[in-house]
């Protein structure tokens, strides 16, 4: 069942949520959702999903990699919400999960019923387009929101101007 979005009504606002992954087109993500946020008087999130590890047999290992891994998602995020608010002058929301990445993108979604719409960005690999477009692009089941995907090879000024 797909939750009703409240983002269009009384007392809410639209957000916008781009995916923080350390690959080179998430800048592009974060900065289109980033003004269109902005422009619309909405809101921003900036999610990072930490990919579950399993490592069963060293316990003692596995909570020092989760704990170096949240730590490392942790810095991303706040990095890029700083960038955020320092070029384009507002705060984001800050999430971060540890799981499969479609399923807690969905579960983020689900969760905030002001989210309205997924960014993403498409990467210049030959191999495709990049493995978060990839990975959801060929998923069986849609979002419950619109999925915004920005083409390979636009700049930063093509991004302001568009929004």
């Amino acid at each position: 069942m797909v939750s009703k979005r409240l983002s269009g009504e009384a007392g809410h606002r639209r957000k916008f949520v781009a995916i923080v992954d350390g690959t080179p087109e998430c800048s592009l993500a974060v900065r289109y959702a980033a003004r269109r946020a902005k422009n619309s008087n909405g809101g921003l999130v900036l999610l990072f999903v930490i990919p579950q590890h399993d490592v069963q047999q060293w316990i003692g290992v596995q909570e020092y990699m989760r704990a170096e891994a949240r730590e490392e998602a942790e810095v991303a995020v706040s990095k890029a919400a700083e960038e955020v608010r320092a070029s384009i002058g507002i705060d984001a929301e800050i999430v971060v999960r540890e799981g499969s990445v479609a399923e807690e993108i969905n579960a983020v979604v689900e969760d905030d019923r002001d989210i309205a719409i997924l960014v993403l960005a498409a990467g210049s690999a030959k191999e495709g387009p990049g493995p978060l477009v990839s990975l959801l692009a060929g998923r069986g089941k849609a979002f419950s929101i619109p999925v915004t995907v920005l083409p390979d090879g636009l700049s930063e000024a093509d991004i302001d101007a568009l929004c």
